[in-house]
């Protein structure tokens, strides 16, 4: 393939879809860990019977079943939501159907997670509002036994294959079962999804302050979120622009997709069998005859060699903070699981802000308390995701800013006339105290408080 016709598919696939768009949805994913409160293992034989019970309770059909036999997916025919196990058996996924507003959604998931801990709670067990399982040492961090889980597994495992690359691989390749985040995806339109890619770019160290959630207890507690790194410093990262933040402005449209050219590919699938291999560039891919890819076969990893095809385009997959999907959609994926009670600040922010983004970007250019310091955006999140702060910044002023920000958000929101306001609420509250959940946890760790009350509290919804 020549570069204009790959380029013609990137664009057929991510840009196209976001021309002549009728309507504005909002789609919602929350995942939560499981945990025991006993302080052991999530037991999945319980969290396998909890499925049962909750697709017969809500009408939900089996969408995926491991190699064991076990449901991992479930859809609602009626209203497209979905509930999985992400990764592993010890993290829970709800993903609602597209909606109009916030407070359906909502509703939803208040029934769904009531029906969940209702059933739990006899077993001991419970889902919380944390970024990182509390149990992570002690749970059975396995991947849920099918070829996608498994062989994304041995993707991440792999890092010790690129020794000789110039980056630091951390040592937690089962990230994926102890990591929960909370996404939004918002519809976009072509003219305006540079100006949303690049102010919700620029915001990204606001919401670390703000929604940091994701602490590795009793191993690194200095990082408040430990996301980025998680996925930074992975094989997903091997190309930083498949992971992260953008180091560049974004201008216009053909800026967008000259970027997505510049990410790798790293999987495809052939026969029913998912194909790992070392990163390539899209661009690059398509003009090599053969490559070589693993697979999972009876328990072994095999090798196999195959060659590249046009459709190949839709394993292209991308985990930007701001990434751009083929429903012409952007999936907001920075932000930690939020305590249960405050489960929908992540969407409400972000959709509070998405007709705001000449203001932000005013904001932002004006600000001297954290920005326009001789920092760029991906440096102030990675210093605002750790515990201590730069004693540089005007904390007075960073937390004015902060407020700010929300007053713009409190404005979209009120003005779309829902009063989905009420769900950024919390966040001032996080301002008036200058915390947030990790900060707030833990402070009442350090006061001698018991981690089980902790997940008791972030769970109560």
């Amino acid at each position: 393939m020549t570069k204009e016709e790959i380029m013609n598919q990137l664009y057929n696939r991510y840009i196209r879809p976001t021309e002549n768009k009728n309507g504005s949805y909002i789609g919602v994913e929350i995942e939560m860990p499981i945990v025991n409160l006993e302080h052991r293992a999530v037991d999945f034989e319980i969290v396998h019977s909890l499925t049962a019970a909750f697709l017969k309770e809500f009408d939900f059909i089996p969408t995926g079943i491991d190699e064991q036999g076990n449901i991992y997916s479930a859809l609602n025919r009626k209203n497209g939501d979905i509930f999985s196990y992400d990764c592993s058996y010890n993290n829970m996924e709800f993903s609602f159907g597209k909606e109009s507003e916030l407070h359906t959604i909502h509703g939803r998931f208040c029934r769904y997670y009531e029906f969940v801990q209702d059933f739990f709670r006899p077993h001991n067990h419970t889902l919380t509002g944390m970024g990182t399982n509390p149990n992570r040492l002690v749970n059975n961090n396995i991947p849920i036994e099918n070829g996608r889980y498994k062989m994304l597994f041995h993707h991440l495992s792999s890092f010790s294959k690129y020794a000789c690359l110039p980056m630091y691989f951390h040592r937690y390749p089962q990230f994926g079962m102890f990591s929960s985040a909370s996404q939004v995806q918002l519809d976009v339109t072509k003219e305006t999804l540079p100006g949303v890619i690049n102010a919700f770019n620029q915001i990204e160290p606001i919401k670390a302050l703000l929604f940091n959630n994701s602490v590795l207890l009793n191993e690194n507690e200095d990082l408040l979120c430990c996301r980025d790194m998680l996925w930074g410093n992975s094989t997903h990262g091997i190309n930083p622009h498949n992971v992260g933040m953008y180091d560049c402005e974004i201008k216009t449209v053909d800026d967008i997709l000259n970027y997505i050219s510049t990410t790798a590919i790293y999987c495809v699938e052939r026969d029913g069998k998912y194909l790992n291999f070392k990163p390539v560039n899209i661009l690059e891919y398509f003009n090599i005859d053969r490559l070589t890819g693993e697979y999972l076969e009876n328990g072994e990893i095999r090798s196999v060699e195959f060659s590249p095809r046009p459709e190949d385009i839709e394993y292209l997959r991308t985990f930007k903070s701001e990434d751009l999907t083929y429903r012409g959609t952007i999936e907001f994926r920075s932000g930690c699981c939020q305590p249960i009670s405050d489960v929908m600040t992540i969407s409400a922010f972000h959709l509070g802000l998405l007709n705001k983004t000449e203001e932000l970007t005013d904001l932002i250019k004006n600000d001297r308390s954290l920005y326009n310091n001789g920092y760029n955006a991906t440096e102030l999140r990675r210093q605002l995701v750790c515990r201590e702060l730069p004693a540089y910044i005007d904390q007075d002023g960073m937390y004015d800013l902060a407020k700010k920000v929300l007053d713009l958000c409190s404005t979209g929101l009120s003005e779309r006339g829902f009063g989905e306001e009420i769900y950024i609420r919390p966040l001032y509250e996080r301002i008036e105290k200058r915390t947030n959940p990790a900060r707030t946890m833990l402070d009442r760790l350090k006061n001698g408080e018991a981690i089980n009350k902790i997940v008791k509290d972030y769970g109560r919804i």
